[in-house]
């Protein structure tokens, strides 16, 4: 069922599947609540599946605030939005990629609203150096260029060199779904990412089950990096799967599922 909820001014929408514990499924940068099309059908039969599209992706409406004020903070206050909407007190909330950062700014607000949590080829590190000026990068090269030019030369990176040779529909399917999207948008995305702090206290932290799914081949969400802080929550859920890029819940979705499926049947 498809519903929205008004935040700041805009509505934002998302879709509820199921019974059960709620559960939220958090998109990346550039993606919307259709990334999880593998994982729907398997986890409504087990949980209140929740799958919002964060402001400015997919349906729902970009938010009025200035590219250099957009925060992380700004995105995870919406899930509260969405989170009210529905009456939750209490979820388990998962985040891939550029999600992850949204779910730790919620853990680190509201973590007694959180049963679990986990990362799905994501981190709680800042950005680099490096990766920061890689990121104003794309800002400057997003308005010159345009959004669909610049996903379509970064979008194949995410996947590994055996799924891009095997499936490159569904790698061309994630490109032409990056139409829908604004300038402005991509850019508050961006802004945020490369703004956003460590946030490794949050796991030190934590008294619920965290989850880490890690790709092999990941070079967006780097397998070493992931596994200096693997150990940091008391309770941890780790998961490799190999030859496996950033998008795991697309090139494994099989052996993806299966995971999350088990930590929320164990979390909950």
């Amino acid at each position: 069922m498809t519903k929205k909820t008004i935040f700041q001014g805009s509505e934002i929408f998302y879709d509820v599947y199921g019974e059960g514990v709620p559960v939220v499924l958090i998109h990346g940068f550039a993606e919307t609540s259709k990334v999880w099309h593998k994982q729907i059908d398997e986890l409504k039969k087990i949980c209140r599946l929740i799958t919002p599209d964060l402001p400015g992706s997919g349906r729902s409406g970009t938010l009025p605030i200035e590219i250099d004020k957009f925060s992380v903070a700004d995105l995870a206050a919406c899930l509260t939005a969405v989170l009210q909407n529905e009456n939750i007190e209490k979820c388990i909330m998962l985040g891939h990629s550029m999600g992850g950062y949204v779910m730790l700014d919620f853990a680190e607000k509201h973590p007694e609203r959180l049963i679990a949590f986990g990362f799905l080829h994501s981190t709680a590190f800042a950005d680099s150096e490096e990766k920061k000026q890689n990121r104003q990068r794309g800002i400057e090269l997003i308005e010159a260029y345009g959004s669909y030019s610049f996903l379509k030369n970064t979008t194949p990176n995410l996947f590994a060199e055996i799924f891009r040779t095997e499936h490159p529909e569904e790698v061309s399917d994630l490109i032409e779904d990056g139409k829908r999207f604004g300038k402005q948008s991509l850019q508050q995305y961006y802004h945020a990412m490369m703004q956003r702090p460590d946030r490794t206290h949050v796991l030190k932290n934590s008294t619920v089950p965290v989850l880490f799914i890690i790709g092999s081949d990941d070079v967006a969400a780097p397998l070493n990096d992931l596994l200096k802080q693997v150990h940091l929550p008391g309770i941890s859920y780790i998961h490799i799967l190999e030859h496996t890029g950033h998008m795991g819940m697309w090139e494994a979705a099989a052996v993806f599922n299966d995971h999350l499926e088990e930590f929320i049947n164990e979390s909950a």
